[in-house]
């Protein structure tokens, strides 16, 4: 714990990019947002903002619910358009409401309307920002829009005047993928570490696919990138094979696409409808009630989105029971099955292609690394010289233990 402050709170400093808690709500301030991605689904024009005395709700709801740490993101839409003052009271509410929950904060943003004031709130609650570049301006406004770059790193340069941790979402989608020695470019250029993510295709959408990473291809991208990062160790930071690692080494997933994540994410709207994730706000059929009803875990156990997201888990221990991957794969993500397929107990993530390709890269690379480490060779005058090997999976090992 550290105090921070003029009014010596004490908040709890917290970096979301490497901790994971068990327990995640997304708060979804609103779903609107001044871009237009041209892959996006994830906004609503002329959606509403949340009013405070949801945020009320929230803590109340959240009193008796669970007794794990949780983390709190704010997500969208854009959540900065909620304003400095939904900031300035939503934040208290949370920490001081919920302070046996010992919560933690993040927020996603593309920066456009970061200000000083919302940057001087944000640090003073640690609160880590994952914001959205696609690579270099040319390659980033094909796919969100011309000016995004500039406007989404004037906000970046502001965040990180004022010490907010700003990190770099990138997104993938069937065009870019092409161009993946570019982008990786720009991000060792730049010193960005690296989080990246396929285009989806979305539920919500008309054209499901038109941007869509295809999975062997996302496959690919995942090994080519291990390789630069194995190249370029100490240079970058690759989260996602980093993420991918800990789920090969420790036998058990790290990020949501690689838990059971039902039961322990819950998305918040505007409103405040609750649901299984924020790719699902909107979706009467995937509602599991309202904060300002305060259901338990019981009563949301017995609504038809709970039973209906629940039987994914039971079909990946069916579908997947062979896999050597299950641990801590469990099937991907249960939306994107969905999607894919048409139902929660018709198929899997779709890019179960790619996370096998990656998982089994690793494992392969990391068992025969293992194998290959020989006993040093003695001489009378000491040990021999070793010639110098290119960096390997178990040298990320101690790169990812250092930290």
């Amino acid at each position: 714990m550290v105090e921070v402050g003029r009014k010596h709170t004490k908040y709890l400093q917290h970096d979301s990019y490497s901790m994971k808690t068990p327990f995640h709500i997304m708060l979804i301030p609103t779903m609107g947002c001044p871009a237009r991605c041209n892959y996006c689904w994830s906004s609503e024009a002329g959606s509403p903002v949340m009013d405070i005395g949801t945020v009320h709700d929230v803590v109340e709801w959240l009193k008796d619910f669970r007794n794990d740490r949780i983390t709190f993101t704010f997500h969208g839409g854009e959540p900065l358009l909620a304003g400095a003052e939904y900031y300035r009271q939503a934040l208290p509410l949370l920490a001081k409401g919920l302070e046996h929950l010992k919560p933690v904060f993040a927020l996603q943003s593309n920066l456009w309307l970061m200000t000083p004031e919302i940057a001087t709130i944000l640090a003073e609650y640690h609160i880590p920002v994952g914001s959205s570049i696609d690579g270099p301006e040319e390659i980033n406004d094909i796919q969100r829009g011309t000016g995004y770059f500039r406007k989404t790193m004037k906000g970046y340069e502001i965040a990180k005047a004022h010490g907010v941790d700003v990190r770099f979402i990138c997104t993938f989608t069937a065009g870019s993928v092409k161009r993946r020695a570019d982008i990786f470019d720009f991000f060792l250029k730049n010193r960005f570490t690296m989080k990246l993510h396929p285009a989806l295709p979305s539920l919500k959408s008309n054209q499901p696919g038109q941007w869509a990473l295809d999975p062997a291809e996302y496959g690919d991208l995942l090994v080519y990138l291990l390789d630069q990062y194995l190249d370029h160790l100490g240079e970058i930071e690759i989260m996602n094979i980093n993420d991918l690692f800990r789920c090969v080494f420790t036998r058990h997933g790290s990020v949501c696409t690689f838990v059971d994540c039902v039961g322990s994410t819950f998305a918040i709207s505007p409103d405040g409808d609750i649901y299984p994730c924020y790719r699902f706000i909107g979706m009467p059929e995937y509602c599991y009630g309202n904060v300002a009803d305060s259901p338990s875990l019981e009563d949301i156990k017995k609504t038809d989105a709970w039973k209906q997201m629940h039987q994914y888990t039971e079909y990946v221990d069916s579908a997947c029971g062979v896999c050597a991957h299950i641990r801590y794969c469990r099937g991907g993500c249960p939306y994107n099955a969905i999607v894919a397929h048409g139902g929660v107990d018709k198929g899997v993530d779709p890019n179960c292609t790619a996370y096998k390709r990656i998982f089994s890269e690793i494992s392969e690379r990391l068992n025969r690394e293992m194998g290959e480490a020989m006993p040093i060779e003695m001489t009378p005058f000491g040990s021999a010289p070793q010639k110098k090997r290119k960096s390997g999976i178990m040298a990320l090992m101690r790169t990812i233990a250092a930290r």
